[in-house]
């Protein structure tokens, strides 16, 4: 069992705490000091102490000034810990940064823009053949949860804006998950779409589920892969000198007394 007080990874992994198990300073026996100004002394003499060679902070401060040339597989835990949290609220702020000017941007060009009435409310009523009955679909199943359904009904729009953005860029998991998207929805508007318009409702849904997996499935390629290519045939290399071998036969022993004269044993 390995001890709580051993580095663990070659690396020594350093606690806040340690700043009060520095060297506390000699008591003071003088009575007539005041309590503040003791606790005071005592504090500044653990500050000194942790800055000395082998105390806490003198130890962090090498950590970091010796990170640059560590790398990243050899600098200290907490430097990585740092290092990554601040990369991550960087992404962050980027992000919502990014949202903001480009729901800007939209909103400028869309007031530029002339749109005749007739155009945009054709296209808000084909949205709504598919957005009102996936919104009954979850206002229906959620009325036993505890989460509402305008929650769920976002997490609708990020599931299927992360499919659609992350097929596009080529990942396999968000192209599953635009898939089980596009038929889940479809199934939603079947099951609530009204039954005079259901069939019509669903057609609309699965066009423009098609439309966008286009974007979704960019590259994607059902045909299976196959290879006709026939392998090399071995290069011809006319320098190579070939040369016949001609193997000699040992030659034969003696004939024995007792074998025929007749018999003459064949030599070279």
């Amino acid at each position: 069992m390995q001890s709580d007080d051993k580095p663990i990874n070659g690396q020594h992994n350093p606690s806040f705490l340690d700043l009060l198990n520095q060297t506390p300073p000699q008591p003071d026996t003088d009575l007539n000091k005041d309590p503040g100004t003791m606790r005071f002394a005592q504090l500044r003499a653990r500050w000194d102490a942790s800055w000395e060679q082998g105390g806490f902070l003198h130890g962090r401060w090498e950590e970091l000034r010796q990170a640059p040339q560590a790398g990243w597989h050899l600098m200290a835990n907490w430097i990585k810990a740092l290092l990554i949290l601040t990369g991550v609220s960087a992404v962050i702020i980027l992000l919502d940064t990014a949202g903001d000017i480009f729901d800007a941007t939209l909103s400028r060009m869309a007031d530029t823009v002339p749109a005749t009435r007739a155009g945009t409310t054709a296209a808000s009523e084909l949205w709504g053949v598919v957005d009102n009955p996936i919104r009954s679909y979850i206002a229906q199943h959620t009325a036993g949860l505890s989460v509402s359904a305008s929650a769920v009904y976002t997490f609708w729009q990020l599931v299927g804006w992360f499919g659609l953005i992350g097929g596009f860029i080529g990942s396999t998991g968000a192209r599953i998950t635009w898939t089980c998207w596009g038929a889940g929805s479809v199934l939603a508007v079947w099951s609530a779409a009204p039954a005079e318009g259901r069939t019509v409702a669903t057609g609309i849904t699965v066009l423009a589920w098609t439309i966008a997996s286009t974007l979704a499935l960019r590259g994607l390629s059902l045909r299976p892969i196959v290879n006709n290519f026939l392998p090399p045939a071995p290069a011809f290399q006319p320098h190579i000198e070939i040369r016949p071998e001609i193997h000699i036969p040992a030659p034969a022993t003696a004939p024995d007394d007792d074998a025929p004269d007749n018999v003459h044993q064949l030599q070279r």
